[in-house]
């Protein structure tokens, strides 16, 4: 399969999105890099502070997979950022699509 890319949105716990945004800019972002993932886009929502997304690109759906299943069983994450992320979302949202399909369609 080819490259995919996984869009995630959440929807964090009201007057949380500042210190959300601290901790993917100061800690998550940079040991996802650290991990070798490929993190095209994140940020707050343009209308509204507790709105979230994060972009991510994979080779395959299966690198996906494989790379998901070590960073996050990693003592890393466990143990380092994971509870000061996830305690601050109330609900996500997850789409993988291919890569191509991020191109304008042509007739």
């Amino acid at each position: 399969m080819s490259a995919v890319v996984e869009v995630r949105t959440y929807k964090l716990r009201p007057g949380s999105g500042a210190a959300f945004h601290r901790t993917v800019v100061e800690e998550s972002v940079p040991m996802l890099q650290r991990w070798g993932v490929d993190v095209v886009a994140f940020g707050p929502s343009l209308d509204d502070d507790d709105s979230y997304y994060l972009i991510r690109s994979y080779a395959s759906l299966e690198e996906r997979q494989r790379s998901q299943d070590a960073f996050y069983g990693s003592d890393e994450w466990r143990h380092g950022p994971r509870e000061a992320i996830v305690s601050r979302i109330e609900s996500d949202s997850i789409v993988v699509l291919p890569a191509g399909s991020l191109l304008p369609q042509r007739d």
